[in-house]
């Protein structure tokens, strides 16, 4: 066995599929505010472009992707962030966002030279540590914390431990506290990572759901940058697709070549009638406009709910989730189990790292009127 399966802590998404399971068994009915996987269906084009394209004869798909997607992706970063990115030398596509996040530093680690160190924000994304163990690559954990902002700022980071880093991730709008940041933070960061060598990853996937139309939107690294760093995008809460496991992955050409060979011999190239599906989504914005309107109502009706009943709640401005402070002792794994003897499916913030205790993370996944519903079986 890797000894990397032992280092690893259980997949929280696994833990709360095993506690939705024990309800449904019970027969109880459940609000499950768990794992962001939203309940709106796809739009019916997705599909339907899906279906145009399944060919009589199946074959081994492109690493590459096909140009279609290519091209798609290229105007929506050009639409959406106003940056000019090469369809064929700077997108390529990926099997959904977290394959991708899960499979970088095996192609930009060398765990046996002096860039041995990955730097990450908990609390966080569980795939940018398993990523890292299974490269045996160094983690550099920066604990986030409110007073902050959750802002992972590198020119905190010790010189010698930036010396010796290889990649150091960045994620906003943040999962799981729905922080966000401005260019000025994005452009900070790409000098520190530019300084000191090191490849600057964003993972961007919740881009598109800010909860104020009159708002900025949130920006992407490339904004900041692009010699030197990769942006990490998906179709999955974007356009409602997260079973197509479609996503891509821009920025450094010279990154993007070298990525590209190395995920040649992994066999992670997606079929093409999904790449022609995530094609039209990428084309079309007036999807995600509706869905947008959805979480946005989502997010204030549940943060308004829970403030009544005297949870706190931290702002946010997009995302796809609520983090919110637990009430009483603080203790997040009971008040899961007080919320699960009431059906209500929760994230303890302890499934996200250190900087999580005393939080929990609510996935705007539920209908309003469950949503409705649930605030009035909610433990106080």
């Amino acid at each position: 066995m890797n000894p990397a399966l032992r280092a690893l802590k259980p997949y929280p998404m696994a833990e709360l599929q095993a506690r939705k399971a024990g309800l449904a068994k019970a027969g109880r009915t459940i609000f499950d505010f768990g794992t962001g996987d939203p309940i709106e269906p796809t739009p019916p084009f997705i599909p339907e472009a899906l279906r145009q394209a399944l060919p009589e004869i199946s074959q081994y798909p492109s690493v590459s992707g096909t140009p279609a997607l290519r091209r798609a992706a290229s105007d929506y970063l050009k639409r959406r962030f106003g940056v000019a990115i090469d369809p064929d030398r700077q997108v390529l596509p990926a099997a959904g966002s977290k394959e991708a996040i899960f499979h970088l530093p095996l192609a930009f680690l060398d765990a046996s030279s002096a860039r041995d160190t990955v730097i990450y924000g908990v609390p966080g994304y569980p795939v940018y540590q398993a990523g890292t163990l299974f490269a045996n690559g160094r983690e550099h954990v920066v604990v986030l914390s409110r007073d902050q902002g959750y802002r992972l700022d590198l020119e905190r980071v010790a010189p010698a431990v930036l010396a010796r880093t290889a990649i150091a991730w960045l994620n906003y709008p943040h999962n799981p506290t729905g922080a966000c940041v401005d260019r000025s933070y994005l452009r900070a960061q790409a000098a520190v990572a530019r300084q000191h060598g090191i490849l600057l990853a964003s993972d961007e996937c919740y881009q598109d759901l800010w909860f104020d139309e009159a708002a900025t939107p949130p920006p992407s690294l490339l904004e900041a940058a692009q010699d030197g760093v990769l942006v990490f995008h998906s179709c999955s809460k974007r356009s409602g697709m997260t079973g197509y496991r479609s996503g891509f992955i821009a920025g450094d050409a010279g990154l993007i070549a070298s990525y590209r060979a190395s995920r040649a011999a992994m066999g992670v190239g997606s079929p093409a009638f999904i790449e022609t599906a995530a094609a039209m989504a990428w084309h079309d914005d007036a999807h995600v406009v509706a869905r947008r309107r959805v979480f946005a109502q989502k997010y204030r009706l549940l943060a308004d709910g829970l403030t009544a009943l005297g949870i706190q709640c931290l702002p946010s401005a997009a995302g796809l989730y609520v983090w919110a402070q637990v009430p009483g002792d603080g203790d997040a794994d009971r008040y899961a189990a007080a919320c699960l003897d009431r059906g209500i499916v929760i994230s303890p913030g302890g499934f996200f790292g250190d900087g999580g205790t005393g939080w929990f993370r609510l996935a705007l996944v539920p209908s309003l009127d469950e949503c409705t519903r649930a605030l009035a079986l909610w433990p106080r």
